[in-house]
């Protein structure tokens, strides 16, 4: 057998080494080299992967920091992304969208539900502070409304540090009035329910209908009026004893259409022992008819949602004495009701009704917004378009199941 001669290994080449404080673009940058000392003091270039520093940009001014420090200068995305150089800005993009919210406004709706004399409109007044509900609505002060189930509504906006809110009350007065009432209610008992909650249903879709017809538009408004239900306060009357059966029909029935948070109304006339146990009643009988309010455990988004929602959900529900009127105790002017035992003042920080106004304007007011659009209007949204056959123009129907 002949003798293998393996073959002959020849060494590679040198690279030339790369010339200081020069950057070489790859075959596809459009950058051109970087002149010595750019952006970097005198160091050599980033390789053609990195993020290159703008011209005129805060480069040289902004070191990238030692040890991961933050700040302006050079960061690393939390993904394992390129190590930028320099400044970029992306962290301006909160002051930019709240510009443009002080300049454009924002639109929320509300909607009260409840028997009549629930208070409803004086605890509107009172969570925004001004006299909103019922205003400009073509009703007196003091004028009755009429016991029909009917909606209603009005807008008012409000500034605040510059920004613009245009807050919409939909009210239903009327709704529940006439639940003993035979001569408006000619139907039996499993069906005389529909005769309150159905024109509310019928609404909320309404708005829905709306939106999603200015949306599929080939030619669209810049910005769509928003008339969507946001949020929809439930009131419960404090009779102390249970839920009627409307009351746990209107919820189990709307709550997949609208954010309802439940409240129990004037609950100044119970006493602190029937209040906690009235709430606990509700809660237990909101649970076992399986009626989801507002935050939905299925929505928080991470663990600190999460935590923050637990507090509200278990606080729930609010047990609120609202009042518009202001009153002199002790020298100050509070927001306040007067009784034969005096004046009941508005409740403080560790009460329902603050945590009530933390929740709405506070800090709950986009994530109802965004409940509203991503959750309710986009399950209405593709029933319609699937109904629709599809992306065309949405066609005025009787048979759209609204």
């Amino acid at each position: 057998m002949s003798d293998i001669v393996p073959p002959e290994v020849r060494p590679k080449p040198a690279v030339p080494a790369k010339p200081p404080n020069v950057g070489i673009p790859s075959p596809s940058s459009s950058f051109p080299p970087q002149a010595p000392g750019f952006g970097g003091g005198g160091t050599s270039a980033p390789p053609p992967s990195a993020i290159p520093v703008p011209i005129g940009g805060h480069g040289g001014g902004h070191p990238a920091p030692q040890g991961g420090g933050h700040g302006h200068g050079g960061s690393q995305s939390s993904g394992g992304g390129s190590t930028l150089l320099g400044y970029i800005g992306i962290d301006t993009i909160i002051e930019q969208m709240r510009k443009k919210t002080m300049k454009t406004g924002f639109d929320f709706n509300i909607m009260v539900v409840g028997h009549s004399g629930l208070g409803k409109s004086t605890l509107v007044n009172t969570l925004f502070k001004s006299q909103v509900s019922r205003k400009s609505a073509g009703w007196a002060r003091d004028e009755k409304i009429p016991k029909t189930v009917d909606i209603k509504s009005v807008s008012h906006v409000i500034e605040e540090g510059g920004v613009k809110m245009k807050l919409t009350i939909v009210d239903t007065p009327g709704f529940g009035d006439l639940i003993n009432n035979d001569n408006c209610i000619l139907l039996p008992w499993p069906h005389a329910p529909w005769f309150h909650w159905e024109p509310i249903s019928k609404y909320i879709n309404e708005q829905y209908e709306k939106f999603l017809k200015e949306e599929v538009n080939i030619t669209r408004k810049k910005r769509i009026p928003d008339t969507r239900v946001h949020c929809c306060l439930y009131f419960i009357s404090p009779t102390g004893h249970s839920l009627r059966q409307l009351d746990v029909e209107f919820m189990k029935r709307l709550s997949h259409s609208v954010n309802i948070i439940p409240v129990i109304a004037k609950s100044d006339t119970m006493t602190v022992e029937e209040k906690q146990e009235f709430k606990q009643r509700v809660r237990k009988e909101l649970e076992m008819n399986g009626i989801e309010f507002y935050p939905q455990k299925e929505f928080d988004d991470d663990m600190e949602d999460k935590s923050d929602n637990d507090k509200i959900r278990d606080a729930m529900p609010f047990a609120v004495v609202g009042s518009d009127k202001e009153y002199q105790v002790n020298g100050k002017r509070v927001l306040g009701r007067k009784t034969a035992w005096g004046i009941v003042e508005e409740p403080t920080d560790h009460r329902s009704l603050c945590a009530l106004a933390r929740l709405l304007p506070r800090s709950h007011l986009q994530d109802l917004k965004e409940v509203t659009h991503n959750i309710h209007y986009e399950t209405y949204r593709a029933r319609r378009l699937n109904e629709n056959g599809g992306l065309h123009p949405i066609c005025d129907t009787q048979d759209s199941n609204l």
